[in-house]
C-alpha cells in the first residue's frame, strides 16, 4: 500500500495538468472567438437571422385648395400566415377567420394549406378586424398567424370627387386619376427594414410590425374646392334620379386663372371600395368622353364671325325654317320659321340656318382655325390621365355641308373640359388659358416643391368682340332659350345644345337619343365661374334648355353665395323655405324657438343625425351655404339650430360614422 500511494499521486497530477491544460486550451479558444473571430461570426449570425424586407412609407395628403384631406394614408395590418407553423386543422381555422375577414372560407382555407413559408391572408385590414384575428389566435392557441404593417388609402369624402382622385392598389400603386397621374410623385419611399426571422426566414417575435415609416410622399393642394364639388355633386344625383340618364357630367372653372373648382361625373363609385364598381364608373367623362356639342359650339363659331367681321352686330338673316347645302338640308331645332331676323335673335334662338349661313361665310380655313385656337382638336394636358383630343375635319377634305353642319355643332367632337375652356376664353377677355387642377405640391418636411402658374395659350379673339358676345350670350339666357338657366340677382351667359348621341360603334346617330347640354358663365360684368352641364341619354325631355339650363342655375346660385359675390338686385334673391321635415326623425332634442329672422336673415335649421345628402338639402333650401366635414350622420353643425345668420351664410356640417 505505501507503494501504491506515490503512484496514485502522480496519476492525479497527471490528470490535474491535463484537466489545466484542457482550460487553458478552451478559455484560449474562447478568447480567440471573442476577440479575433466575433465580429465576424456575429455578422454570420445576423445574416442567418435577420432578413431585409422593402416596406412602402405612407402616401402623401392629398387636399382640396382650402386644405381640406381629399385623400390620406394611415398604416394597416396585413395578415400572412406561415403554412409550415400552423398547430391546428386549416378548414376549422377558415371557417372562424373568414367572416373576420370578409372572405369566402374555400378561399380562406386553400391559402392556409398552400404550403411554404410565407402566404399572404388579407391586406390592410381594418383596426377592429385586426384585433379580432388576435383574439382569436389567443383564445384558440393558434399558431402560424402574424402581421406586418402596410398604409392603406383612405378617402374621408366617400365618393367625393372620385374620378379626379382616382383610387389606389393593394400594392400601393395608383391605378386611376390623380393616384395614377401623380403616383411617383405622392408614393412613399421603399424602406429597407431590417425583420428578425427563424430558419425559414419568417418574422419572428412581431420584429416585422415594430416598422416606422421614415419619409412619406410628398402632398398636393388641387385647384378644387370641395364645397363647389359637393354642391355640383348633389345636383348631379338630383338631376340622375329626375331624368334616368345614362351619365352626366359638370366642370367649374375660373376663367381668370384657369383652375379647376370643381370636375365630377354620374356614376360615380366610392374609391374607398372601388373594386365593386365597374370601370365605366371610374371613368372620368369630364376628359375622356367625346360627343357633338351641338348648339353649345355656336358660341365659338359666332366669337370667329365677329372677330372676322364676316358678320355685323346690326345685321339681319333670313330663315325660312331650313336651308339646303350641297343637297343637304338642314332645318332648324324647333322646326319654326323666324323669318327676317338681326342677330341677336340669330343666337338666342340658336337659328340653325342662319349659323349656317355664318358658317359659309367664315369658310372650312378659318372655321377650323379659330376651332384650333380655341382648344379643340387636342388634349389641354391637364394632369389627368386619360384625356381624349377630340375631332376636327382635316380642312383639305372639307365639303360646303361639312362646313356647314360644323357651324351649327355636328360632325365633330369635343370632350366636356375643351368646351368650358373654350367658353371660358370668351369670359376671360379672348384669352385662352390652360386648365389645371394640382395647386402646390409641398415636400415632407412642408417646403414648398413645385406651384403651377396661370398659363396663358393665346389671344384668340379681341377683348371688344368678347365684350359684345358676352352681352349676346347674356339675351340667351334673359330672353332666349337659357331662361332656366338664370340665377336671380346675377348677369349670366350661357348656350343651351341639344346633339344627336353618336353610335359608340361609331357610324351614325342613335335614333331618338340625345345629349343635352349647357354652357355659362357670370356674372358678366366680371365673370369669377364658367361651367357646362352635359346630361348624356335622358329619359323624356332632351332639350338642353329644358333639363340642363336648370341644373346650371341651380349650381350658379348656391355658388354665388359660397363665394360671396353680392347680387345686383337683392330683391330677386329670394330665400326658399326648408323643407317642413327639416327636424324630424333626427334623435336628437327639439331645439327652442328662434325669434323670427329680420331682413336678409336666416334661421338654420337643424340637421343633427342626417345623411351627408339629406343635411345638404336642408341647409341649402334655406338660402345657406353648405360645408360637409367628415362622413357618416351629422353630429354637429357650426351654426346651432335655429341660429340667427345672414342669408346665404356658410354652415358647416361635421359626421361621423356611427
Amino acid at each position: 500500500m505505501p507503494k501504491a500511494a506515490p503512484k496514485a499521486r502522480k496519476s492525479i497530477a497527471v490528470a490535474m495538468f491535463m484537466l489545466l491544460a484542457a482550460i487553458v486550451v478552451l478559455f484560449g479558444r474562447i478568447a480567440w472567438v471573442q476577440f479575433v473571430e466575433g465580429s465576424e461570426l456575429a455578422e454570420k449570425a445576423r445574416t442567418q437571422l435577420r432578413d431585409n424586407k422593402l416596406l412602402q412609407s405612407p402616401r402623401g395628403t392629398i387636399y382640396d385648395r382650402s386644405g381640406r384631406e381629399l385623400a390620406i394614408s394611415s398604416l394597416r395590418k396585413s395578415l400572412y400566415v406561415n403554412p409550415r407553423e400552423l398547430n391546428k386543422d386549416p378548414v376549422a381555422v377558415a371557417t372562424k377567420l373568414a367572416p373576420i375577414l370578409d372572405m369566402q372560407m374555400e378561399t380562406v382555407r386553400d391559402r392556409l394549406m398552400a404550403g411554404g413559408s410565407f402566404v399572404w391572408l388579407k391586406r390592410t385590414l381594418e383596426p377592429e378586424a385586426a384585433q379580432k384575428v388576435i383574439d382569436l389566435a389567443k383564445a384558440e392557441n393558434i399558431r402560424g398567424l402574424d402581421f406586418i404593417e402596410e398604409s392603406k388609402r383612405y378617402y374621408p369624402n366617400d365618393s367625393l370627387a372620385a374620378q379626379v382622385l382616382g383610387f389606389v392598389g393593394t400594392d400601393d400603386v395608383g391605378l386611376s386619376g390623380l393616384e395614377m397621374a401623380l403616383d411617383k410623385t405622392i408614393k412613399g419611399e421603399l424602406v429597407k427594414q431590417a425583420v428578425d426571422t427563424d430558419s425559414y426566414g419568417i418574422p419572428i417575435l412581431g420584429s416585422s410590425v415594430m416598422f416606422k415609416p421614415v419619409k412619406q410622399g410628398k402632398s398636393v393642394f388641387l385647384t378644387i374646392d370641395s364645397t363647389i364639388q359637393f354642391i355640383v355633386e348633389q345636383s348631379l344625383d338630383k338631376v340622375m334620379a329626375r331624368t334616368h340618364a345614362k351619365s352626366a357630367t359638370v366642370i367649374i372653372m375660373n376663367p381668370h386663372t384657369g383652375e379647376i373648382l370643381a370636375m365630377a361625373s354620374r356614376p360615380g363609385f366610392d374609391p374607398n371600395r372601388f373594386y365593386r364598381y365597374g370601370a365605366g364608373d371610374w371613368k372620368n367623362r369630364a376628359i375622356s368622353a367625346i360627343y357633338e356639342p351641338g348648339s353649345t359650339f355656336k358660341a365659338v363659331v359666332a366669337a370667329a364671325a365677329l372677330q372676322e367681321k364676316a358678320v355685323g352686330v346690326n345685321e339681319r338673316f333670313v330663315d325660312k325654317g331650313f336651308i339646303e347645302v350641297s343637297g343637304r338640308r338642314i332645318k332648324n331645332w324647333s322646326g319654326d320659321s323666324y323669318g327676317n331676323v338681326p342677330l341677336i335673335d340669330v343666337i338666342k334662338n340658336s337659328i340653325n340656318t342662319a349659323f349656317v349661313q355664318i358658317g359659309l361665310r367664315l369658310g372650312a380655313e378659318r372655321l377650323n382655325s379659330y376651332a384650333r385656337a380655341f382648344g379643340f382638336g387636342q388634349a389641354t394636358d391637364i394632369e389627368l390621365p386619360g384625356e381624349e383630343e377630340g375631332l376636327l375635319f382635316n380642312t383639305k377634305n372639307m365639303r360646303a355641308s361639312d362646313v356647314a353642319t360644323m357651324a351649327i355643332g355636328q360632325s365633330i367632337a369635343v370632350t366636356p373640359l375643351q368646351l368650358v375652356t373654350a367658353v371660358a376664353a370668351i369670359a376671360n377677355e379672348g384669352v385662352l388659358l390652360k386648365p389645371y387642377i394640382v395647386k402646390e405640391i409641398y415636400n415632407a418636411d412642408g417646403s414648398l416643391a413645385a406651384a403651377t402658374p396661370t398659363q396663358r395659350v393665346r389671344q384668340v379673339i379681341s377683348p371688344d368682340t368678347a365684350k359684345l358676345l358676352s352681352g349676346l350670350l347674356e339675351k340667351v339666357i334673359s330672353e332666349g332659350g337659357g331662361k332656366r338657366a338664370a340665377v336671380r340677382g346675377y348677369r349670366f351667359a350661357g348656350k343651351t345644345g341639344t346633339a344627336e348621341r353618336l353610335k359608340e360603334s361609331g357610324g351614325g346617330y342613335e335614333a331618338g337619343r340625345y345629349i343635352a347640354s349647357f354652357v355659362g358663365f357670370g356674372p358678366v360684368e366680371d365673370p369669377q365661374v364658367a361651367a357646362l352641364v352635359v346630361i348624356d341619354d335622358p329619359v323624356g325631355d332632351y332639350y338642353g334648355g329644358e333639363i340642363a339650363a336648370p341644373v346650371f342655375g341651380e349650381i350658379m346660385n348656391q355658388v354665388m353665395r359660397y363665394l360671396t359675390i353680392r347680387p345686383q338686385n337683392a330683391a330677386e334673391f329670394t330665400v326658399i323655405p326648408a323643407p317642413a321635415h327639416a327636424a324630424a326623425n333626427t334623435g336628437q332634442k327639439p331645439a327652442a324657438p328662434a325669434a323670427k329672422p329680420g331682413p336678409g336673415k336666416v334661421a338654420v335649421p337643424s340637421v343633427l343625425g342626417r345623411s351627408i345628402r339629406d343635411a345638404g338639402d336642408i341647409i341649402t333650401g334655406a338660402g345657406l351655404v353648405f360645408v360637409p366635414s367628415g362622413s357618416g350622420v351629422a353630429v354637429r353643425q357650426s351654426v346651432p339650430p335655429n341660429g340667427i345668420v345672414n342669408l346665404g351664410a356658410e354652415v358647416t356640417v361635421y359626421f361621423e360614422s356611427r
